[in-house]
């Protein structure tokens, strides 16, 4: 291939005339055509067939996922790099759940563009993608852990919350692993803490009475769907470690 054609589709004049000057600069692509408009920029990609499309998410009419959503549809399908300010993991999850080969945070140097996009090209670029994504996702499990424990009555000061913390990421990992709550789950997470397995089983015992002395098993209760418990039992601990991350599981995460 002589040249790589590319599409650039951004809203700033500004930062498609510095991307353009950067690819022909460079020799080995060719803009072909460029719009600020999400619509056009469907469009132009539908009937010139690009090799590569360079967007941001902010659009006239189509946002970014609004294209990047149809593109999931096209026969052609070239690659897309996201050149964008929004910087939340969730925004960059879902470009690369919807089809972006490539995530890059503004303000950048158009010089380092020309080298992803070359990059895009010779497949160099799929770890970085791949970490992303893992970092995007034990991002999104701690959350939801958080807001699990915290809803239930489970302080984050005391030892026990980040035990459990760790016992429930384990479990969703190996669940097999919650039948060997002595032999490996303690052992594994006194590893990490650099503490004994028997504290870590009475920091999570802990953790399990000070939940249940709080009174919250309404709370406990709807966040499993079911009456679970009552007031007057508590699961041991492999039975909560069990239940969240079967939860979790579940759901998605």
């Amino acid at each position: 291939m002589d040249s790589y054609k590319v599409v650039l589709l951004d809203e700033s004049l500004v930062e498609r005339i510095n991307y353009r000057e950067a690819f022909e600069k460079a020799g080995d692509f060719e803009i072909i055509n460029e719009s600020n408009d999400g619509q056009k920029g469907y469009e132009m990609i539908c009937e010139q067939k690009p090799d590569l499309v360079v967007m941001d998410i902010v659009l006239e009419t189509y946002d970014g996922f609004e294209l990047l959503d149809r593109l999931m549809k096209v026969e052609h399908k070239p690659k897309i790099l996201v050149v964008s300010s929004l910087k939340n993991d969730g925004f960059i999850q879902k470009a690369i759940d919807s089809g972006a080969s490539y995530y890059m945070l503004k303000p950048i140097i158009s010089e380092l563009l020309v080298k992803r996009s070359r990059e895009l090209f010779e497949n160099n670029v799929v770890e970085s993608m791949l970490s992303i994504q893992k970092n995007s996702r034990v991002r999104a499990i701690e959350e939801k852990l958080s807001n699990i424990f915290l809803t239930i009555g489970i302080p984050a000061h005391i030892k026990g919350y980040q035990f459990l913390r760790e016992a429930v990421k384990l479990a969703m990992k190996e669940p097999s692993i919650i039948n060997s709550i002595t032999g490996q789950l303690y052992p594994n997470i006194a590893k990490i803490f650099s503490t004994s397995a028997s504290k870590v089983e009475r920091a999570i015992r802990h953790a399990i009475e000070v939940a249940w002395n709080r009174g919250k098993i309404e709370n406990i209760n709807e966040i499993f769907g079911i009456k679970v418990y009552n007031t007057n039992e508590k699961p041991t601990n492999g039975e909560f470690i069990a239940l969240v991350a079967d939860k979790m599981l579940f759901e998605g995460a």
